[in-house]
């Protein structure tokens, strides 16, 4: 690596810590939402948005732009703080998170720019990209599209539809990443459906899987590099989280999966984010 990549590298890493620290700030303000998702895939989109993607915050609807879907919409903080900081609309506009009237629901809407679909309800958003994807080939497009898609999502049988069609249409422009953070809802994954052995599953469906630590940027952007060049089939980034990344107290506890912080608890997780 030289040392062009290493400051790249830090200039990311920078970034995904400013962007954790208006995930926590908007959160607090809202009085509602979801941070310890948010906070883990952090790393992976910051590096996607930053380091990755074909867009223009400037012309949102520019037709040769990559598409980017969350299909784990819960997570939408994490998103809105990525798109506010490139430019799509300004800052100050997070902190009127989950309110009435404001653009920036407690799900992905539409009327936040640069928001291509509404998501959130769990399993579908893979066949959006799915379709994102077929839409690319019919309008002869260069385009990528990326997925991001929750572990505990992926137990939805909707998400396996998609991969198995995904493979069956030789769909190399299409790339998902899984926050494995090992966390949903009502416990531990390994507790309430286990998803192991994952890698081999993936590949039994035809897609082209990378395993990664998803809070190493080097190799973050190595796993957006080597999906680019896989031809004849999708690809899927495994990436291993922690839930809660960047929050001493939060990280790995299951009820900051849609608990926010309390003032004493914001300051704290604000200072600890610098």
């Amino acid at each position: 690596m030289n040392s062009s990549d290493d400051r790249k590298i830090r200039a990311l890493q920078e970034q995904a810590k400013q962007i954790r620290r208006l995930i926590v700030q908007m959160l607090a303000k809202a009085g509602s939402g979801h941070p310890g998702g948010s906070l883990s895939s952090a790393d992976l989109i910051t590096a996607l948005f930053f380091g990755v993607l074909r867009h223009d915050p400037k012309n949102p609807g520019w037709p040769d732009r990559d598409r980017f879907h969350m299909s784990k919409g819960h997570c939408c903080p994490l998103w809105y703080a990525v798109l506010a900081e490139s430019g799509y609309f300004p800052k100050e506009t997070l902190l009127t998170l989950r309110q009435l009237g404001s653009m920036l629901q407690g799900h992905p809407d539409r009327r936040a720019p640069g928001v291509e679909v509404a998501s959130g309800s769990l399993g579908q958003g893979l066949s959006v990209a799915l379709g994102m994807s077929l839409a690319a080939k019919l309008d002869n497009k260069e385009y990528r599209v990326y997925c991001l898609l929750g572990d505990g999502e992926i137990q939805e049988g909707n998400i396996w539809e998609a991969a198995m069609a995904a493979s069956h249409y030789k769909r190399d422009n299409l790339c998902a990443i899984l926050d494995y953070n090992g966390f949903q809802i009502d416990g531990r994954i390994e507790d309430v459906m286990s998803l192991e052995p994952l890698v081999a599953k993936w590949q039994a469906f035809g897609w082209h899987t990378i395993e990664i630590d998803g809070h190493d940027m080097k190799q973050i952007l190595e796993a957006y590099r080597q999906a680019k060049t896989v031809k004849g089939k999708p690809s899927i980034i495994i990436a291993h989280t922690i839930k809660g990344k960047g929050v001493s107290f939060m990280e790995s506890v299951v009820d900051f999966h849609g608990r926010t912080p309390n003032t004493e608890e914001t300051k704290k997780a604000i200072e600890e984010l610098g």
